[in-house]
């Protein structure tokens, strides 16, 4: 075809990653359907290009790349709102969580972003519950994480967290974070055990504690502008096969959380998992940021939440 329609589609990791694998599902889909009308290439990780990993919210709503995701925390400035999924311990497993974020509440959600931002937001892949590691001692409590310098994504949410539970949180690009875990110069980080081995935090890192803190998802963006432009046929099969996508993810997502448990226990680190009363104790540290958030959202919104 003379002028196929161009899609670029980009991440922040590389191509044996979940997310990685789950865009080029997309893409084949699509080419499968329509073939020459499409001219589809990937930017697997957009850091090796030397980016920073939230550049891809300003690459994809300028048009520089047409489709990518990012952890929803990575918004919350733009769309407060976002907070809410942000808070500590709201769900208690992933069946509840992907029910609320496949429901009523992510299209609230993917309503308020595009409101916002020059998006269309074609569905949630899973990021998962996220685990504490660090380079200074193993942490079954709170007091455990006193003074400790950690990593936080960039959502006022997670710092206030971190905060009740003693920590120094640190607001830090992935770039960023992994060069000072490198470096030492940052003593913790939270993330899905996958991320955590993804990015080679458990060669620096040996104390892994098991804490589903936090569950966060990774919005599918499109830019809108092009997204809107396109015909009413690929629109639909875009949104189709990026539904179809974020069930492969999500499924790819279980068996790289096992595979990178097995990573880390290989590689000579510890991994605690808290007690039922252990875990109670973080749970409980963290309920003033409830009551904060009851006077900064929506009832309503919380209400979806729960």
């Amino acid at each position: 075809m003379a002028n196929p329609i161009a899609i670029r589609m980009g991440g922040y990791g590389p191509p044996t990653t979940g997310f990685s694998r789950a865009l080029k599902r997309m893409g084949d889909r699509l080419t499968a359907q329509f073939g020459d009308r499409l001219d589809i290439k990937y930017v697997w990780n957009i850091m090796d290009l030397g980016y920073r990993a939230e550049d891809i919210l300003w690459l994809v709503e300028h048009g520089m790349l047409t489709l990518g995701y990012q952890s929803s925390s990575y918004l919350t400035d733009r769309v407060p709102e976002l907070g809410v999924v942000d808070l500590p311990f709201l769900f208690d497993r992933t069946e509840r969580a992907r029910a609320a974020i496949d429901g009523a509440l992510g299209q609230l959600l993917a309503h308020r972003i595009e409101e916002r931002v020059n998006y269309r937001i074609l569905g949630f892949f899973e990021n998962g519950f996220r685990h504490l590691s660090n380079r200074l001692r193993p942490v079954r409590t709170p007091r455990d994480l006193v003074g400790m310098r950690i990593r936080v994504l960039p959502s006022a949410v997670q710092a206030r967290t971190f905060e009740l539970l003693g920590a120094v949180p640190l607001r830090l690009d992935l770039t960023e974070a992994i060069a000072a875990i490198k470096a030492a110069e940052i003593d913790a980080q939270e993330n899905p055990l996958s991320n955590t081995v993804t990015y080679g935090v458990h060669k620096f890192h040996r104390f892994h504690t098991l804490t589903n803190h936090f569950y966060i998802s990774r919005p599918i963006f499109v830019h809108r502008t092009a997204f809107d432009s396109w015909p009413q046929d690929l629109c639909e099969a875009m949104q189709s096969a990026a539904t179809e996508a974020i069930a492969f993810q999500r499924e790819l997502h279980v068996e790289e959380e096992e595979a990178a448990r097995r990573a880390i226990l290989a590689e000579g680190c510890e991994i605690v998992e808290p007690t039922p009363d252990e875990h109670a104790q973080f749970a409980t540290a963290v309920q003033p940021i409830f009551g904060e958030a009851r006077k900064q959202y929506d009832p309503a919104l919380l209400d979806l939440a729960k």
